[in-house]
């Protein structure tokens, strides 16, 4: 099951809108939509009935650390590397005897478009979890990763600091 975060009152948070918006004190607020947009909307994913081992094989081969397990084209959990270590490497399984419905985690949390970059880092602390599916109703359009957010922040607040020295040199010169 998937849960999705939609609103301040699921998340005693506020979620911008569908774009980068204004939030208080007129600070633009990054969303997913603009993470997405920025890193590309490609979600690597595999069936429940695939091994581990074809499971990190594709990990390897595109560089991720964590797959989308999609049935019948709806998403329904998460394999990762972390998973593959606790899961069948501590508990004495194979990658190659293992199918990913055995470990794959079911409970998931998921956010929609419109999220902010902010939201998604509190849920990832507090949830202790590194990668946010993204789903526009029962749609799967992308995934964030606790990577992606860093870059997302480390972005704005270089832009922040060159505006800043913008309008301080353009002030006193």
């Amino acid at each position: 099951m998937i849960t999705i975060i939609h609103s301040e009152s699921e998340t005693g948070q506020r979620t911008a809108g569908s774009h980068a918006s204004k939030g208080e004190e007129g600070v633009t607020m990054v969303t997913v939509k603009n993470i997405i947009a920025s890193k590309g909307a490609a979600v690597w994913t595999i069936t429940p009935a695939a091994t581990i081992f074809k499971a990190l094989q594709l990990m390897q081969e595109k560089g991720v650390g964590a797959l989308v397990v999609v049935d019948k084209g709806k998403p329904v959990g998460m394999i990762s590397e972390r998973d593959y270590a606790r899961k069948v490497v501590l508990t004495g399984r194979t990658a190659k005897g293992t199918k990913i419905k055995e470990v794959m985690a079911t409970q998931l949390l998921g956010v929609r478009p419109d999220t902010t970059a902010d939201e998604c880092m509190r849920l990832m602390t507090v949830q202790r979890v590194r990668h946010l599916p993204v789903l526009d109703g029962e749609r799967l359009v992308g995934i964030v990763s606790i990577g992606d957010l860093v870059k997302s922040t480390i972005d704005e607040q270089r832009d922040t600091i060159e505006n800043l020295k913008s309008y301080i040199v353009g002030k006193y010169t």
